[in-house]
């Protein structure tokens, strides 16, 4: 992380905004997760966000701007069955947002958290079209968001000089705690 992170700030010469990005589900009811599926996705998505968060960080304190995008999860305030590993992991993402959103505001670095959705992906490639069905139905626009409708956002995010500790959700699916 420190090396791509270095490599990064010498091609570039500063890092202006950055996504964590990084997520993987290894699903199991509880009674079956072994030890190895529990970590290895706090692993990628929890321990991942704060290994880059605090090198990139580092490097935005300096210039005492920067903005740092986390992906968190619909799955973290819904707990999907059989993804307590994956909903910890992205409840945690959201924790740790609202906490660095705090302690580098100070320093006029941003941080916050968007919900994406579903959308077509490496991970969604193995949904049957019946799953995608489902997400697109439970949207109150009736369909899964783009990747590129996901982007446009973050770049706009990353623009904004005035938004932090924030969590956007993507899709049109409603909130439960709306």
């Amino acid at each position: 992380v420190e090396r791509g992170f270095a490599e990064t700030r010498e091609r570039f010469s500063r890092i202006d905004a950055m996504v964590n990005n990084a997520g993987i589900t290894l699903d199991a009811p509880l009674a079956q997760m072994s030890d190895e599926e529990w970590d290895g996705v706090l692993d990628v998505s929890l321990r991942g966000a704060f290994l880059c968060s605090k090198a990139g960080a580092r490097q935005m304190v300096r210039r005492r701007d920067g903005h740092i995008i986390n992906i968190s999860s619909f799955g973290a305030c819904s707990g999907p069955r059989g993804q307590g590993n994956y909903a910890a992991a992205k409840a945690g993402v959201i924790g740790l947002t609202q906490s660095l959103a705090k302690e580098l505001g100070s320093r006029n670095i941003r941080v916050n958290a968007i919900f994406p959705g579903v959308m077509p992906t490496n991970m969604t490639a193995q949904f049957t079209a019946e799953r995608l069905d489902e997400f697109a139905r439970a949207n109150a626009l009736g369909r899964i968001n783009s990747v590129e409708e996901v982007a446009r956002f973050i770049v706009f995010l990353a623009g904004t000089q005035n938004i932090s500790g924030q969590v956007f959700q993507l899709d049109s699916r409603i909130a439960p705690w709306t």
